[in-house]
């Protein structure tokens, strides 16, 4: 079931979390960004030139929209972040499948042709209440601003999720997708190191000293941060769209794990009931989607004389 790339994505994810998290003591925010764009770049160029492909596309256009929207997504859960607590601004960000379901059921209401997934969008939902339960987020009256960046963010996010199956559906490699991707957010990440100074005021250089700890994580910020895009690109072109969705979830699950293993973070009862909700809700949606897949498939085919009718 090829939604099920979208768990190996959130798993490349959260280690690349952890990555960031660690390189954050040492770089800005746009040096991340540039670093991990520069590094995606040259990993997916050397698997083009490994896969015998090639990097033209007649969809430029189509590729200038994902990679303005995603990019833009990124720097404003970034802003978020800077303005709001971490569980609200992460909540905020994981509203992109609900975005994601929302836009679906207009464009199925407005076109007629097919019947709305339902079992899949409650799982969703069900999966935004663990995830609430799990980060427990608030905002204040004085931070307004910073919850409408990141709900601005969250639908960015479904905008170009939506564009990564459109390039998929019409034959774009997971590779051409992720290289272009990768080649935006390492401009974006230059500008911001010549620009613009961090939100929580560190300095951008682009000639800073390099340790070899900060080399390293660098590194697999780029390598990690590839390898998810081209597993998330994989999951949302071949899946069903809403079960990826619903799968990307796991990432805040993840996530919560390296936190206990690694900084001993303590989530209590509402944590685990939430990481317990977003589970269980991934897997439901993921047998309901085999279940009906596989009644599409032994279905008799339609009546060619009927369908005339």
């Amino acid at each position: 079931m090829q939604s099920l790339w979208m768990l190996f994505a959130t798993f490349m994810f959260s280690i690349m979390g952890v990555c960031v998290k660690l390189a954050s003591e040492t770089y800005s925010v746009a040096e991340i960004i540039m670093y991990r764009g520069f590094i995606g770049v040259l990993f997916i160029y050397l698997l083009i030139l490994y896969q015998g492909g090639s990097l033209k596309t007649p969809l430029i256009w189509e590729h200038l929209w994902r990679c303005v929207v995603g990019v833009t997504a990124l720097w404003l859960w970034f802003v978020a972040i800077g303005l709001l607590p971490l569980a609200t601004a992460m909540t905020l960000n994981y509203m992109a499948p609900i975005w994601i379901s929302g836009i679906l059921f207009l464009a199925a209401w407005r076109s007629g042709k097919r019947r709305f997934e339902w079992g899949l969008v409650t799982a969703i939902m069900a999966s935004f209440v663990g995830v609430t339960l799990l980060l427990r987020p608030a905002i204040h009256q004085d931070q307004l601003l910073g919850g409408l960046i990141g709900v601005g963010s969250g639908f960015l996010s479904a905008l170009a999720y939506l564009q990564v199956r459109h390039l998929g559906q019409r034959g774009e490699p997971e590779s051409r997708v992720v290289f272009y991707f990768s080649l935006t957010g390492f401009l974006a990440g230059l500008v911001g190191t010549l620009f613009f100074t961090d939100a929580n005021g560190m300095h951008a250089s682009l000639f800073r000293s390099h340790s070899v700890h900060g080399i390293s994580l660098l590194l697999g910020i780029g390598v990690l941060a590839a390898m998810a895009q081209i597993a998330m690109t994989r999951a949302y072109r071949l899946g069903n769209t809403l079960v990826t969705a619903n799968l990307q979830y796991t990432g805040i699950v993840f996530s919560s794990v390296w936190g206990v293993l690694l900084w001993s973070d303590i989530l209590g009862l509402f944590g685990w009931s939430g990481i317990a909700i977003i589970l269980v809700s991934g897997l439901v949606a993921t047998f309901y989607n085999i279940r009906n897949t596989r009644q599409e498939k032994s279905a008799p085919p339609p009546d060619p004389i009927a369908t005339e009718l």
